[in-house]
């Protein structure tokens, strides 16, 4: 289907569509770019296999952690404290990542974090994380959580109710940053 043409009466709209052609130009660039990044490390040959030798597995770095939500974790309605969850979830993801630096993992941003579904006081929730990828400086620890209930855990039916990616730095004891290891996904 083919739009009728914009008309900018006034100024402002004027400035609001250049912005907005301006805005695509360079979100169409970083595209462009990233597809240039791929097309490049495909050339170079297995990268990957080349460093597989070098990685570590990510399954060194699986972790995971059971808590049971008490009434001091929850509001007056029950419900678990969205801030106590994401505690939980870094607690959990520093140590994930702690098995690759072999030091205290600094939390540098949180991604993604979805709630997807409530608990409340009596559930168990399993955090698990493990670590999806390095970068040079950083890296990007996956957590997932499930609830269960008292008949949920006998029956082994799991609500997953948060997810995120965080990532972390780590650094040394003169406040350097450290190189993370390459991993094997």
């Amino acid at each position: 289907i083919e739009l009728e043409p914009v008309k900018l009466l006034s100024r402002e709209d004027q400035l609001e569509h250049t912005l907005a052609i301006e805005r695509r130009r360079i979100r169409l660039g970083y595209e462009q770019v990233f597809q240039n990044l791929m097309q490049e490390s495909n050339k170079e040959g297995d990268y990957y296999a080349f460093e597989e030798e070098d990685a570590v597995s990510t399954d060194l770095t699986h972790v995971q952690s059971i808590e049971l939500v008490q009434p001091p974790h929850a509001n007056h309605h029950g419900n678990t404290f969205g801030g106590q969850i994401m505690a939980w979830m870094e607690t959990v993801g520093s140590i994930s990542a702690s098995r690759l630096c072999r030091s205290y993992p600094i939390l540098k941003s949180v991604n993604m974090f979805k709630f997807w579904g409530p608990s409340v006081v009596g559930d168990r929730l399993v955090f698990n994380a493990i670590v999806n990828n390095t970068f040079q400086n950083s890296v990007e620890v996956g957590v997932r959580v499930e609830a269960y209930n008292c008949e949920e855990w006998i029956t082994d039916e799991a609500r997953h109710i948060n997810s995120a990616f965080l990532i972390f730095n780590a650094v040394n004891d003169k406040e350097e940053l450290l190189t993370f290891p390459r991993i094997k996904p």
